[in-house]
């Protein structure tokens, strides 16, 4: 048994047509991990790690409301994938508010903290030229 399919997965979907989950797209949260499965002849598995997700945003059209499903957009602090959309999946409410949690907690058990994320956009200025900054400004 491959070590990955000993981890517990927490949640679990489908890309949806109307309600029905006719797509060859899976999303699956595993491991502090966001996977993003596609492709029925040729598979593309993308991983994202939770902590690294900045924004989760739910948008949900009419159409949505009646069949209860919805796309999750989440921005995330990554180069190769920093706009991540989960399209139309069940209960989208539940499942932001899920990944908004497992997010923090993930947070949480790697000692990240938001400072990690938005170091660029900080001018970082060494005072006494001892090659330590000194002094931060936004």
């Amino acid at each position: 048994m491959a070590a990955h399919e000993n981890q517990k997965i927490l949640w679990k979907d489908r890309k949806h047509i109307m309600w029905f989950p006719w797509s060859f797209t899976k999303y699956y949260i595993q491991n502090d991990r966001l996977m993003l499965e596609s492709g029925l002849f040729h598979t593309t598995l993308d991983e994202t790690l939770l902590y690294r997700i900045v924004d989760i945003t739910m948008h949900q059209s009419l159409a949505g409301k009646l069949f209860n499903t919805g796309d999750i957009i989440i921005k995330a602090k990554a180069d190769s994938t920093p706009e991540i959309t989960l399209h139309n999946i069940v209960n989208p409410k539940r499942i932001r508010n899920l990944l908004s949690e497992l997010v923090e907690e993930s947070r949480s058990s790697r000692n990240v903290v938001g400072r990690e994320f938005y170091e660029s956009s900080h001018i970082h200025q060494d005072l006494d030229g001892d090659g330590i900054c000194d002094e931060e400004e936004l």
